[in-house]
């Protein structure tokens, strides 16, 4: 608030040589009242606190002015002979010299504090202003910062509308305004080049043409064109640079009749442009660095995914392209079983190549982020029914108990999907865990949600491992052993319960073995009766 008048009254010079004059004439009257009652020595002096007052409030020249108009004051009222500017006795003389000269030295005084004091609130307020910008700058959303910037901005200037504009050399097109329509209308024009405010189409000069012997005067057609936009001389604008080139402007449109900004505004406001100059870079350097990480998570997997490659396609592909030779060599006569074995070995092959393939397309969707479930109602129980089904070859080694009670609810998944998670948790938990022990899927409902589980009887997980499980291409390596698979299955598995809305979760038994589980939410709407009984048959 004392910012604001001070910056008032310096806007209007004349008003601290008014008030000088009212002051003394204030003084004076005082000074005639004591002089009634009492003769006090030195009374003079009192003018000294209206020359205080003039320099703490206006400055040294209405201070100084106001200890002349005291020293006339003083001689014309209170010096024999009264009324007159003449002074009847020299020692007179003195006593108004030393009025004058204790008025000017204390207004000189009183003022430089005063200006100190001024630029001590000029820095407090610089600070304040960009410690508000750099935290306002902090969001995420670039155009929410700098609105709230731009909003700042006007509240403290007391401004009409103040707008970020980036011109086309920035590295981004964002643009925020904050302010009144009738202002901002006044910064969006002076944004537009000069050739989009004059009319199109203007000819510059006339032209003489027609045929031989005969000239006809050709006027060119009148061209409309547009004055300079209304308001414009209450705009002002900031520069941004960005590395030393000029990226943009602060704009900035003063309330009407608003006094001209200052210079102390003008340096308040580079500080501002430069701090967004510097908050475009690091977004500009964000963005660098994303793309950075980007290419090498990128790198990263396809070196993985070819190291994989190298051992779990081609072993597969052997194998089939050795069966399938088998079968054709005509010289041998296989008997019924080895052509059976030959075909199951094909068959099984083809079905872990095509669960490879499978998870890699939906890894790839996952990375993309066009991952999107198309969800319906279905049987949960049914569903864990027919994924064990599929994979009755691969789980024939091992005891498989199902525990799925029959008053559980349908749930809103995407059935395919969810078959995949199954899919590739029951087929890690055949492949860490030795034939003959048993792999227990479960499913209950808890807390609003649907848990569904696998658990075996196998070694577990090491302790340092189960943070990367869900990695992709991470596989638990083992002493004396080769990773098994390529690490895709629970990577595609957690990424598919994720877009479910759900969690995945993995974590060694107490009395030994490892469970994976995932959740999926129940959702508050039940399917209708002809959905529900769709479901039920």
């Amino acid at each position: 608030m004392a910012s604001k008048l001070a910056r008032a009254l310096s806007a209007q010079p004349w008003i601290g040589y008014v008030a000088a004059l009212a002051l003394t004439a204030l003084v004076t009257g005082l000074i005639a009242v004591v002089r009634e009652f009492a003769d006090v020595a030195n009374v003079s002096m009192l003018y000294l606190f209206g020359v205080l007052v003039t320099a703490v409030l206006f400055g040294s020249r209405p201070a100084i002015f106001a200890s002349v108009a005291a020293f006339i004051a003083f001689d014309f009222f209170f010096v024999e002979p009264t009324h007159h500017l003449t002074v009847s006795h020299s020692d007179e003389w003195v006593a108004l010299g030393v009025l004058l000269a204790t008025g000017v030295i204390t207004g000189e005084l009183a003022a430089a504090l005063q200006r100190r004091a001024s630029e001590a609130e000029r820095r407090r307020r610089e600070a304040v202003v960009l410690y508000d910008v750099v935290r306002l700058m902090q969001p995420p959303d670039l155009h929410e910062a700098l609105t709230a910037v731009a909003e700042r901005l006007r509240d403290e200037l007391e401004l009409a509308a103040v707008v970020v504009d980036f011109g086309q050399e920035a590295p981004l097109t964002v643009q925020a305004e904050a302010g009144e329509q009738e202002a901002l209308q006044i910064a969006r024009l002076s944004s537009v080049p000069p050739g989009q405010i004059l009319g199109q189409g203007a000819v510059p000069e006339s032209r003489l043409s027609g045929p031989p012997g005969r000239w006809i005067r050709v006027v060119p057609p009148r061209v409309q064109t547009f004055a300079q936009p209304t308001g414009q001389e209450r705009l002002h604008k900031i520069p941004i640079h960005l590395q030393g080139r000029q990226i943009g402007h602060l704009l900035l449109v003063r309330q009407r009749s608003a006094r001209p900004l200052s210079s102390a505004d003008d340096r308040l406001l580079l500080a501002v442009a430069n701090q967004i100059g510097l908050t475009v870079e690091r977004v500009q350097l964000r963005e660098v660095a994303t793309e950075a990480e980007i290419l090498q998570r990128t790198d990263e997997l396809k070196t993985a995914l070819l190291n994989a490659v190298s051992h779990d396609l081609k072993t597969p592909l052997a194998s089939i392209i050795a069966s399938a030779g088998s079968l054709l060599q005509e010289d041998i006569a296989w008997t019924d079983e080895e052509r059976h074995e030959f075909a199951r070995a094909i068959e099984e092959e083809a079905g872990y190549l095509n669960r490879l393939v499978t998870n890699l397309l939906d890894l790839s969707r996952i990375e993309a982020g066009a991952l999107r479930p198309d969800k319906d109602w279905h049987d949960l129980g049914g569903l864990i029914d027919d994924v064990l089904g599929r994979l009755r070859t691969l789980t024939a080694r091992h005891q498989v108990a199902l525990d799925v009670p029959e008053e559980l609810p349908p749930v809103s998944l995407d059935y395919l999907e969810i078959s995949d998670v199954l899919l590739n948790l029951i087929e890690n938990a055949t492949k860490h865990t030795p034939a003959g022990t048993e792999i227990r899927v479960s499913a209950r409902e808890a807390r609003g949600e649907v848990q569904v589980e696998v658990a075996d009887r196998g070694p577990g997980i090491p302790p340092e491992d189960v943070q990367r499980l869900f990695d992709p291409f991470y596989r638990v390596r083992t002493a004396g052993s080769r990773p098994k698979g390529m690490g895709l299955g629970l990577a595609v598995a957690r990424g598919l319960v994720e877009a479910h809305g759900g969690r995945i979760w993995a974590e060694n038994l107490p009395d030994g073995g490892a469970r994976f589980a995932f959740a999926l939410p129940l959702s508050a709407q039940k399917p209708s009766g002809a959905e529900q009984q769709e479901h039920d048959e």
